[in-house]
């Protein structure tokens, strides 16, 4: 499937606040915020001595990451890139993975498109379409 890991990303409340308290793990910022309209959420990414982060928070109160957050859950989904977003989509559907979002432009990463699958004994997963 030639998969290259990118980023966990991790549901919060406030860009912050989540800043403020991951940097004492060494995290900081590495790049500029983003706002993803589509999706609803802001989002920063955080690199440090362990893998990248990418913190998202909901732009309103029925954003797609309430739920999660009401529920306690902060991790969100695993990132991974993929040269062919549609191959990688039908392979990990073929494994019972469920197509949760598909390929669609994503404001992160320059308009790449992004996809979300749901594996049955895995997070959510996304998938990043390289240029």
């Amino acid at each position: 499937m030639n998969l290259l890991f990118h980023h966990i990303a991790v549901a919060c409340r406030e860009l912050d606040d989540e800043t403020r308290t991951l940097s004492a793990l060494g995290y900081q910022r590495e790049g500029p915020d983003f706002t993803d309209p589509v999706q609803g959420i802001a989002g920063r990414f955080l690199v440090g001595a362990g893998p990248r982060l990418e913190l998202l928070a909901p732009l309103s109160e029925t954003g797609v990451l309430r739920p999660w957050l009401n529920a306690g859950v902060k991790l969100y989904h695993l990132a991974y890139e993929t040269r062919d977003v549609t191959a990688a989509i039908a392979d990990l559907r073929a494994q019972g993975a469920r197509l949760i979002v598909p390929p669609t432009a994503a404001v992160a990463f320059s308009g790449c498109k992004i996809a979300f699958l749901m594996l049955p004994n895995l997070p959510l997963s996304e998938k990043i379409a390289l240029p």
